[in-house]
C-alpha cells in the first residue's frame, strides 16, 4: 500500500498530463503479456505483425521492461513536466539522464541484469542513444497511427475529472479513479501488492495524474525527486477504444427528441468530437454539427476546446433525461483496427 498525505498546497498543484513515452512503456508490457490486457488483444496482434513487417528492433527496450513488472527504471518513465509533451520532449529528458542517475535506477533491479541492460549500464551515452532510436521506431508503428484516437480518450478523461473536481473537490476526483485508489481526509492510498510506503508529498509539489490506455487494468505510481510524483491510471472508456459501435438509443428519447439527436445524446456518455460522432453514427459531419448546436441551445450538451479539437459532452440535465428513458437492446460492436 502506498499512502500519500496531501497538504492544501499539494492539492492546489495537482494537475493532469499526457505522456507518449508512458504509452510506449505500457504498450510493450501489453505485447509481452497480452493475456492480462484483454481489451488490447486486437491491437497487440496487429502491432506484432507491423513490427515484424517493418523490421523494428526493440531488444533493449524489451529487456528494460520486465513482465510481470515489479519495477521499471525511473529514467524510462519521467513524469511529464508539461501538460502535453511530445515524444521528442520526453526523449530529450531521457537522453539527459546522467550516468549516476541511470546506474542508480538500474541497481534497483533485482537479480542479474539482462545482457543489453548491462551494456547500457557500462556505456550509458551509447546505450541511451540506442534506446531512444528503438523508442522512436516502436512509436512510429505501434502507437503513432492510433495517437489521435488515444488522445481523444485522454482529453475526454481529463475534461470529465476536471468537472468532478469542480463539483465535489478531491473526494469526488479520486472516488472512482481506479479500484486500487482511495481518498480519505487528505490522504491518497494506492493498493500496490507487495509495496509499503507512507509519506507526505514533499514541499507542496502536488501530484501529476497521467491517464494511459495501455496501463489498463493496472495503476502505477512514480516518484523521482525533484520532479513531481505521478499516478498513471486507465481513463474511462478504455474498453471501447478499438471498437466502432453505437450506444443503444432509448425509444422514448428518440420519440421526444428525434432519433438523430437522441443517438447523439446517448453517444455522449463520454466526450467526443464532431468527426468521431459522424463516424460512429454514419452521419455527415455537417448534420452532426447542426444537431449538436440544437442540443447545446437546449442545455443538453456542452462544448469544450482541447487544442485544435472541440469535444462535446452531455450536461447533467441530459444525464437525467437519458437515465430516465427506457433502455433498448445494445447493438453488438465489431473491432476496428486502423
Amino acid at each position: 500500500m502506498l499512502t500519500l498525505r496531501f497538504s492544501a498546497q499539494d492539492l492546489a498543484r495537482t494537475r493532469f498530463a499526457c505522456s507518449p513515452l508512458w504509452e510506449v512503456v505500457n504498450g510493450v508490457q501489453v505485447l509481452k503479456d497480452p493475456g492480462r490486457h484483454g481489451v488490447h488483444l486486437g491491437w497487440a496482434r496487429q502491432t506484432r505483425r507491423a513490427l515484424a513487417v517493418h523490421g523494428i528492433r526493440t531488444a533493449l527496450l524489451y529487456e528494460l521492461i520486465p513482465v510481470p513488472t515489479p519495477y521499471v527504471p525511473d529514467f524510462l518513465t519521467p513524469v511529464p513536466e508539461v501538460e502535453e509533451p511530445s515524444l521528442e520532449d520526453e526523449l530529450a529528458i531521457l537522453l539527459g539522464t546522467s550516468a549516476a542517475e541511470l546506474r542508480t535506477d538500474l541497481d534497483r533491479i533485482t537479480g542479474p541484469l539482462p545482457p543489453l541492460v548491462q551494456r547500457l549500464r557500462d556505456a550509458p551515452d551509447e546505450g541511451l542513444a540506442r534506446l531512444a532510436e528503438e523508442i522512436r521506431a516502436y512509436w512510429s508503428v505501434a502507437v503513432e497511427p492510433h495517437w489521435p484516437r488515444i488522445r481523444r480518450l485522454m482529453d475526454g478523461e481529463i475534461l470529465h475529472r476536471a468537472r468532478m473536481m469542480a463539483r465535489g473537490g478531491a473526494a469526488e476526483l479520486f472516488q472512482d479513479l481506479h479500484p486500487a485508489v482511495s481518498w480519505d481526509g487528505g490522504t491518497l492510498r494506492v493498493a500496490h501488492p507487495g509495496y509499503e510506503a507512507d509519506r507526505a508529498l514533499e514541499a507542496g509539489r502536488g501530484l501529476v495524474l497521467v491517464p494511459s490506455v495501455f496501463v489498463w487494468p493496472g495503476v502505477f505510481s512514480q516518484s523521482n525527486p525533484p520532479r513531481q510524483p505521478g499516478l498513471v491510471y486507465p481513463p474511462r472508456g478504455v474498453a471501447t477504444l478499438w471498437e466502432r459501435r453505437t450506444e443503444p438509443t432509448p425509444e422514448g428519447l428518440a420519440a421526444a427528441l428525434g432519433r438523430s439527436r437522441a443517438q447523439l445524446l446517448t453517444e455522449l456518455v463520454a466526450p467526443a468530437s464532431t468527426s468521431e460522432l459522424a463516424l460512429r453514427l454514419d452521419m455527415a459531419p455537417a448534420t452532426v454539427s447542426h444537431h449538436l448546436g440544437v442540443l447545446r441551445a437546449a442545455g443538453l450538451a456542452t462544448a469544450h476546446r482541447s487544442g485544435r479539437i472541440v469535444l462535446y459532452l452531455r450536461t447533467h440535465a441530459a444525464e437525467a433525461l437519458v437515465g430516465a428513458a427506457p433502455d433498448t437492446a445494445r447493438t453488438e460492436g465489431t473491432a476496428e483496427h486502423s
